[in-house]
């Protein structure tokens, strides 16, 4: 079992990022302390200011050999005691066009803080991942598979350290989302481009994603992936009620259906040997309201 101690000290990278708020709350609530890392110097300050005290911010990229080594190799005051590892490349059409920014976030700079972390001695790491990793269908899932692996390895080679996985599906209105530029164009009456209606996703809440960290650091205990039971959304249901919920009432809906992008799967799955998105229960319209 992992717990938050009160007064230790832990990096998460991609701090600026969507998961990384939310997260950095719950470690201060738990009583830890954060040091966080993230190039959108801008978000960072937004952070800081929301958490003045127990907060310590710093620009760098993981994959720069000389940004994690600054942040684990601590001269003075106390050690970083685990790492909770969200920086990464995460949009699945720019990973298909700019493979080797993909390659090199999610790979070389995750091996970049397996190594660090390793060297100076963190009790844990724990990675986040996802469902494109279980059904590889491009770049953004091989380079999350390839992580997993360097996770599987590092706990074979360094079995004092604690390394731990959790696998997402997608989380609502999640940065780069396609909720919000929807929830945007409804608003405004605009045209909304679909890729497939019937494909269905798994899909949760950012309180939920959030759970599941907390969830693989009480009960798992090894680096086999930690994964929740999900139910799934019909990509056409979750325009349905999206519609329903933000069109006006004096607009008129109006969809362009351009098909299944590269990288894309119909159906997905969160484990390899799993059931597909289209076998589990679906949300109903009025639950994906609620959510939304």
């Amino acid at each position: 079992m992992i717990k938050i101690e009160q007064g230790k000290k832990y990096l998460v990278t991609g701090g600026a990022g969507f998961l990384g708020g939310d997260l950095i709350e719950r470690i201060l609530n738990q009583g830890g302390k954060v040091v966080t890392v993230s190039r959108n110097e801008g978000k960072l300050i937004t952070l800081k200011q929301k958490y003045p005290n127990d907060l310590e911010i710093h620009t760098g990229d993981i994959c720069d050999e000389f940004t994690l080594p600054r942040l684990l190799n601590v001269k003075n005051g106390p050690q970083i005691t685990g790492v909770f590892h969200l920086a990464a490349f995460k949009h699945v059409g720019l990973a298909e066009t700019q493979s080797r920014e993909c390659v090199k976030s999610n790979v070389v700079g995750s091996m970049n803080v397996l190594e660090q972390s390793v060297k100076n001695n963190v009790e844990f790491v724990i990675g986040i991942s996802t469902d494109k990793a279980a059904q590889i269908g491009g770049v953004y899932g091989a380079t999350k598979y390839l992580m997993e692996r360097l996770f599987n390895q590092f706990e074979q080679d360094y079995p004092e350290t604690k390394f731990r996985l959790v696998r997402y599906g997608n989380v609502l209105y999640s940065t780069g989302s396609v909720l919000c530029l929807w929830k945007d164009k409804l608003i405004n009456g605009e045209e909304i481009i679909v890729t497939e209606p019937e494909a269905t996703r798994f899909f949760w809440t950012i309180d939920q994603a959030v759970d599941l960290i907390f969830d693989c650091m009480e009960n798992a205990v090894d680096s086999k992936v930690h994964f929740p039971s999900m139910k799934s959304m019909k990509i056409g249901n979750l325009l349905k009620a999206m519609s329903e919920k933000y069109l006006p009432k004096d607009k008129e809906l109006k969809v362009k259906e351009i098909g299944l992008q590269v990288g894309e799967n119909l159906h997905e799955k969160i484990l390899e040997q799993g059931p597909y998105s289209n076998e589990v229960d679906e949300f109903t319209i009025e639950e994906i309201k609620e959510l939304i």
